[in-house]
């Protein structure tokens, strides 16, 4: 009875009745255009045209599925929900794991799964991230409907603004318990998501990129410290995973750190793109195209303004000395 309920979950979150429907009804071909914010297009790392069924047959065989978001894109949010009802349709063995819920946060969570919570107790005391309810609240409740784990994969942002002030030096000043919050090693060598992230930094400050590269890294390698310590505990799990574009394109950051933690796993990904963002050539990625969000700013003085609001925030945490 639970097998056949969790398939008629499974469906109805795919808007279909089988597996063999959803190639029919849920996927878009690339050839057709975009026309709402909510649409995609499929490609493979070749750059073959897709469907939903075919993506999830493509990744049946990873370990770990990293799929990427631009957070609050509804388009993204919308094919990790799909995506993660139709791999649960081949192997529903699988376990959640979550950027946006952190280690600290675990037993809130379990809680919540377990139904001795409510969503609103999730939400404050698990510190849930003002979009939950758009666009996380499906992928937890799909999980906790089939009786799937959730990962809170993540270090928490406090001490990651810490490590962003003082460098990776402030893991050794942080209690006992609250050092398991992150990572046991970081990854600070210059590899090619190091290369990556200092090309994005404009400010021309060296020690400050450095500091903040640790504090990038810190997030990467924990969520993947948190992935890999959970497939030890449970082999055989298929993970799902989800996380901003950035720790997911071309493998360079939370998979790099993955695999080097355990070079047996397999991990795959998948990374939104547009028009005017790709990933470079050659990456093993598999895309789905969407539209590109609003512009957020066009008065670079409110974008300014807006900025130091939040680094005016971040100056106000409390940090061990």
């Amino acid at each position: 009875m639970k097998k056949w309920l969790s398939l008629g979950l499974a469906s109805l979150m795919l808007g279909c009745a089988s597996h063999s429907d959803v190639a029919d009804t849920t996927a878009i071909e690339a050839a057709q255009p975009l026309s709402t914010m909510y649409d995609s297009t499929i490609l493979s790392p070749q750059g073959q045209p897709l469907t939903l069924a075919q993506l999830a047959t493509a990744l049946k065989d990873a370990d770990i599925v990293l799929v990427g978001e631009w957070h609050g894109h509804p388009g993204a949010h919308l094919m990790q929900a799909h995506l993660f009802a139709a791999l649960y349709q081949q192997n529903p063995d699988m376990a959640l794991s979550m950027e946006q819920f952190t280690r600290d946060k675990q037993h809130v969570v379990n809680q919540y799964l377990a139904g001795e919570i409510g969503e609103k107790t999730l939400i404050k005391e698990g510190k849930a991230w003002p979009n939950y309810s758009s666009d996380y609240r499906p992928l937890v409740e799909f999980a906790k409907a089939n009786q799937l784990d959730v990962i809170a994969a993540n270090a928490p942002k406090s001490i990651i603004r810490c490590i962003g002030q003082q460098g990776e030096g402030y893991l050794d000043r942080l209690p006992a318990t609250e050092r398991k919050w992150v990572a046991e090693q970081l990854t600070l060598g210059d590899d090619a998501y190091h290369a990556k992230f200092n090309a994005s930094m404009h400010h021309g400050d060296e020690e400050k990129t450095k500091r903040q590269f640790a504090a990038q890294t810190a997030w990467d390698d924990t969520m993947a410290e948190s992935m890999v310590d959970y497939l030890a505990l449970h082999p055989g799990k298929q993970i799902i995973h989800v996380a901003g574009r950035f720790h997911v394109a071309e493998g360079l950051g939370t998979a790099s750190r993955i695999t080097a933690r355990n070079p047996n796993l397999k991990v795959m990904m998948v990374t939104p793109v547009t028009e005017k963002t790709n990933v470079a050539e050659g990456s093993p990625d598999y895309t789905f195209e969407v539209m590109p969000l609003p512009t957020a700013y066009v008065d670079k003085d409110k974008m300014k303004a807006a900025m130091k609001a939040i680094y005016g925030r971040n100056k106000g945490i409390k940090c061990y000395k």
